[in-house]
């Protein structure tokens, strides 16, 4: 559920911020490149998840980029509500994702959610317990 989210937000974030990039830049240049720069946060959660996957050692950097991500949002929410004048056009995460009916706010909380569950897994399953994939 969460790699068809990620999966989504690539898109969404990356077709938004390359149409208003390639047409009408000049507008919003901040607002457009941090589209731009979500949609790579979003492609990198992607393939840390499947790299927790594959390699649940690896749990660390799924934790740091849901962390960087959350902070985007928050940062990038907070900013374009105190300084609307800095965002004459939307982002990904203005509005603390407010566009995207706030998935983007809460997409990195569910990541984090997901990285401990995988994190106990592991340890759960380093002690013979089963473990279990929610990606």
């Amino acid at each position: 559920m969460l790699a068809l989210a990620y999966g989504f937000f690539i898109v969404a974030a990356g077709a938004r911020s390359a149409v208003q990039i390639a047409t009408k830049f000049d507008t919003a240049p901040l607002a457009y490149v941090l589209s731009a720069v979500a949609a790579g946060i979003y492609t990198l959660g992607l393939a840390v998840f499947v790299l927790v996957e594959r390699q649940p050692s690896r749990w660390r950097y799924a934790a740091v980029l849901c962390a960087v991500e959350l902070a985007g949002v928050v940062a990038v929410g907070a900013a374009s509500e105190l300084r609307r004048s800095a965002f004459p056009d939307s982002t990904v995460w203005s509005g603390f994702g407010s566009g995207y009916a706030y998935v983007p706010l809460v997409l990195p909380l569910l990541g984090l959610c997901w990285v401990v569950a995988q994190r106990r897994g592991t340890v759960s399953a380093a002690s013979g317990e089963s473990s279990r994939s929610l990606l």
